[in-house]
């Protein structure tokens, strides 16, 4: 017979548990599985999600807020406003809990920062549309914030690619909302210029 040292031996496979598949699927999103620029996706879910928080503002503000407190007169501002105040509530709950799934996740997947994770890019993207009233976030507006979030997400300047080396779901996270707030911060600005007919 054949002996085996015990150190030798690979160890056996935890299996998962609920909590590790509801921790991949809050932290891939859907869509980190995509073959093709998952973090690219994530963005443009973070978009998806902008778009329809929009339209439930809209809904909200015409179906009960004007016909309740503003005679029946809609307009776009009370739906801005109302976005302004939900929009950071949601980003810092999908930050929170993204630092969370995306340790869990990292353990699982056994590397730094996989791929497949994507509530970042989510959450980045989200934060970017917080520094422009939603009044001024017209679809070319929303493509600009998509392509600077993109372009500092990948670009990484100081102090984000720090950020990134932090431990687990804390630097997976990190650097894309910081990402986002320079997005948001050069988006608020092409949007001053915008709003001053200085730009086309």
């Amino acid at each position: 017979p054949v002996v085996i040292p015990v150190r030798e031996l690979a160890p056996p496979k935890r299996l998962r548990t609920i909590g590790d598949y509801v921790a991949l699927a809050i932290a891939t999103c859907g869509v980190g599985y995509f073959p093709i620029a998952p973090g690219t996706m994530g963005s443009l879910l973070g978009v998806g999600i902008y778009i329809l928080l929009w339209r439930s503002a809209v809904r909200i503000d015409i179906e009960y807020l004007d016909k309740t407190y503003f005679g029946g007169s809609y307009t776009e501002w009370t739906s801005s406003f109302f976005l302004m105040w939900i929009l950071p509530l949601l980003v810092i709950g999908l930050s929170l809990i993204g630092i969370w799934a995306a340790s869990r996740a990292e353990r699982l997947m056994g590397k730094k920062d996989p791929s497949q994770v994507v509530i970042d890019e989510v959450a980045g993207q989200l934060v970017t549309f917080m520094f422009v009233p939603a009044y001024f976030l017209r679809p070319k507006m929303i493509l600009i914030g998509f392509v600077l979030f993109r372009a500092f997400d990948i670009i990484k300047p100081y102090p984000i690619r720090r950020i990134e080396g932090l431990h687990g779901g804390l630097g997976i996270v990190g650097d894309d909302i910081v990402a986002g707030f320079y997005a948001g911060a050069v988006l608020a600005l092409v949007a001053l210029l915008a709003a001053l007919h200085l730009l086309p």
